[in-house]
């Protein structure tokens, strides 16, 4: 009877958010709740450990080499955290969904508390091994992304703890690659709470890539052009949010921002077209393991309302959908215990790298940031419709795609 009575509960307070929601033909707030839904199954086991400074004791470490422990708790952390930033920055409120992120949002902060107390059990390593860099930049990106619910909301120790974890990555030298950007996103993070940064690592890494280039929304990473998803997993992602800290800042990079949210929007159109029918993508280029991290970016453009012109937010809200729902309840995604194992489709350790650990999966967690958008966004309220490549083998007219110029 107790269980009954809570479920009626809960379903009295989804009521009026699915009914404010929906559309005629628009599955909007099923979408939303079920990616919520996805977003704190795969959170939860991480962040309650975590906040009882338990992750190192109780997150398992799948990996082909040993050393993968000294990296693989701030990979899942950041990686996570940068994820569900844009949702958590939405705040409580008296909805469902509101008192569920009010909950997560009290957890992240002990999180972070416990992730870079020196003295605490989970503190995690920022400055040995050039893997620390990586998800040194990935939190970071999680703080600038919720300024106000996450940053805004550490007490003064713990803001202190942050800031020098971050400075201690500084021995890092980073790759002649995308990892340019994981230097320049930590120096971005930096100005914004402290008012200071190494500028030179932010303008190297921003040169670099505007030489690496390759054409038509694409970075090589580095000077090679790879065939991967590092444009979404990376570059892009945080070329726009390193260009947008400057700007807040003062300084004038308004054209190169212009330049690269163009570029971005077109590689957001490619994203979009890759998804086939069913919901899968090519599987192509290293760390498939993030699976469908891999359209971060396309995630990422519709949160900012810049998709391109024949992109509807209603289209990519349901490929997006379909594509987490299909990865997400493969057999074997999750171990016994709740956590993400090795793989692209269900458990397949052969797709992981030698620098893939149980940590690096929880880069997936990039493809949430579109619930960094209300529920009363047309993006939700819309009504469905199939993205290009459904409507393509339909036999339904689909615009003419373009390469851009620049």
């Amino acid at each position: 009877m107790k269980k009954f009575t809570k479920r009626l509960l809960i379903a009295s307070l989804l009521l009026p958010l699915w009914m404010q929601a929906q559309k005629p033909g628009s599955n909007g707030a099923v979408h939303r709740d079920y990616l919520v839904n996805a977003m704190v199954r795969i959170a939860d086991p991480l962040l309650t450990a975590l906040s009882k400074n338990e992750l190192k004791k109780k997150m398992p470490v799948e990996a082909k080499t040993n050393d993968r422990q000294n990296f693989t708790y701030l990979e899942a952390f950041g990686r996570l955290l940068a994820g569900m930033a844009p949702w958590l920055e939405l705040g409580p409120d008296s909805t469902a969904e509101g008192k569920l992120r009010k909950k997560y949002l009290d957890l992240s902060i002990i999180c972070i508390r416990n992730g870079t107390d020196p003295a605490a059990l989970d503190y995690m390593n920022f400055n040995k091994g050039g893997q620390a860099l990586v998800d040194a930049a990935f939190l970071s990106q999680a703080l600038l992304r919720a300024p106000k619910q996450l940053w805004g909301r550490l007490d003064a120790k713990t803001q202190k703890n942050v800031l020098e974890a971050l400075k201690s990555s500084r021995v890092i030298t980073p790759g002649h690659s995308n990892w340019l950007f994981f230097s320049a996103m930590v120096e971005a993070a930096l100005l914004q709470f402290e008012g200071s940064c190494d500028k030179m690592r932010i303008d190297y890494a921003v040169s670099q890539h505007l030489q690496w280039y390759k054409g038509d929304g694409v970075y090589g990473d580095g000077a090679s052009f790879h065939w991967d998803y590092y444009n979404s997993f990376v570059i892009q992602p945080m070329f726009l949010e390193v260009l947008q800290t400057l700007i807040n800042s003062g300084q004038n990079e308004n054209k190169t921002y212009e330049l690269e949210l163009s570029r971005a929007r077109r590689y957001a159109a490619i994203q979009e077209r890759l998804i086939s029918p069913e919901g899968t993508y090519p599987p192509i280029g290293r760390s498939l393991t993030y699976r469908f991290g891999a359209f971060q970016l396309l995630s990422k453009m519709a949160l900012m309302h810049q998709l391109p012109d024949e992109v509807l937010p209603q289209q990519v809200r349901c490929a997006l959908y379909t594509v987490v729902k299909r990865q997400l309840e493969m057999p074997n995604t999750f171990d016994a215990a709740g956590w993400l194992t090795i793989g692209l489709a269900g458990h397949q350790p052969g797709v992981g790298e030698p620098y893939i650990s149980t940590g690096s999966l929880y880069l997936c967690s990039q493809a949430f940031l579109v619930l960094g958008l209300q529920a009363s966004d047309a993006f939700w309220q819309n009504a469905d419709a199939d993205w290009t490549a459904k409507k393509a083998w339909n036999g339904e007219p689909i615009p003419i795609d373009h390469a851009i110029e620049n």
